[in-house]
């Protein structure tokens, strides 16, 4: 049965209007202090491309205006209230914001649609703010949904937390990115700056982007993954910046892990504050090292993979593009990054066609995923 003929039966024929929650605080907010900003403005323009999909909008779950650098008005999205989506909405997503449990059961007694997609590791964020003390993050309210939804990378993690917490089977979605966002960003250098790998470096400036505030994305491999390198061959490293650091350089355990190296102790390394990826390594990086724990498709590789940077990592969701290492082989992770070192100019149109491979397997114009998404919304309704 083809997408149409199945919205007919399902929906009456009608074009459903959906909405995407997203955290709103207003001034001083940017597209680009995490991934789920960035996601929830994708899935509105995969959404706009949906044959069952009438109107895709935001949902404030905050305030009502939206800072410019949240990027909402270059592409006309409509921000609504919370009242105005209970009258206009048929689906609601929640994603960036969480709904309350009284607002979830007023919007489905009247006939709407409510899916949760998680897009954080919820297992591991929850544990250790219970354990630690934190602000909570996603709350088990009791609320019933419709559906339940994720990416690939939380499937072995987080899927069963989600199916028994939330009483409800959870799908499974294509994780979705773009560059026409990061485009409208990396336009904004500076004179003399551009985004994208130069080479023939006769030594490479190494940069790290893990946050550093969750176990699951740290610095710690990436680290040692350079420090492998350096003591191997030494003179192919110009420097080491380990962004997103800060907070955490005069802590006891960071600072005698640290000093256990070579590329600290011999003044190759430094530890910087958070910047966005586009500006950095437009003026400080050649090639990054990353390292992540059950979390393992993030933006920060498709937008490396996008500039043509070695990216030395461990994700198994890559494919044959960039340079992999496995686990927390931080070993192989040394020689992979000389690997890289070695190949990378004289294998880069190879390297940037496995890259292409990567970053179509994910667009949000890929029919594939607009029909998996225009899919998952018609299954709301097969539910009942």
């Amino acid at each position: 049965m083809s997408i149409s003929n199945t919205l007919d039966v399902s929906v009456g024929n009608k074009r459903l209007v959906v909405g995407v929650s997203l955290f709103v605080r207003g001034t001083g907010q940017s597209l680009w202090e995490n991934g789920i900003f960035q996601n929830c403005l994708l899935l509105i323009l995969l959404l706009r491309q949906s044959p069952i999909v009438a109107e895709a909008v935001m949902v404030s779950g905050g305030g009502s205006v939206a800072d410019p650098r949240m990027m909402l008005d270059e592409w006309s999205v409509p921000l609504l209230t919370q009242d105005e989506t209970m009258q206009r909405c048929d689906v609601v997503i929640e994603m960036s914001a969480q709904f309350s449990i009284e607002w979830i059961t007023a919007f489905r007694q009247r006939g709407g649609k409510v899916v949760t997609m998680r897009v954080g590791n919820d297992y591991v964020i929850d544990i250790e703010r219970a354990i630690f003390n934190k602000p909570s993050g996603f709350l088990f309210s009791g609320a019933a949904y419709d559906g339940v939804w994720t990416i690939p990378e939380f499937e072995h993690s987080c899927l069963h937390y989600y199916q028994t917490g939330l009483r409800s089977p959870v799908t499974v979605m294509p994780h979705l990115w773009h560059p026409v966002l990061f485009d409208k960003a990396r336009a904004t250098l500076g004179a003399g700056l551009s985004f994208g790998y130069q080479p023939g470096k006769s030594r490479w400036r190494v940069a790290m982007f893990e946050p550093n505030i969750c176990m699951v994305k740290t610095s710690f491999i990436p680290m040692l993954v350079a420090e492998e390198a350096y003591r191997a061959k030494p003179d192919f490293l110009e420097c080491v910046r380990v962004c997103n650091t800060l907070h955490m350089k005069d802590h006891t355990t960071f600072v005698h892990f640290s000093r256990s190296l070579d590329i600290v102790t011999h003044g190759l390394t430094t530890f910087e504050g958070r910047f966005a990826v586009y500006e950095f390594m437009a003026a400080h990086g050649d090639a990054v090292v990353s390292h992540t724990w059950e979390n393992a498709q993030n933006y920060l590789y498709y937008e490396l993979l996008y500039g043509g940077y070695p990216l030395i990592h461990n994700s198994p969701y890559l494919g044959k593009a960039g340079y992999f290492y496995p686990d927390f082989d931080c070993q192989a992770g040394g020689r992979a990054l000389l690997d890289a070192f070695s190949k990378h100019d004289e294998n880069f149109d190879a390297y940037c066609d496995e890259a292409a491979h990567i970053l179509d397997a994910v667009s949000i114009d890929n029919p594939k995923n607009i029909t998996a998404y225009t899919e998952a919304i018609l299954h709301l309704y097969r539910r009942g």
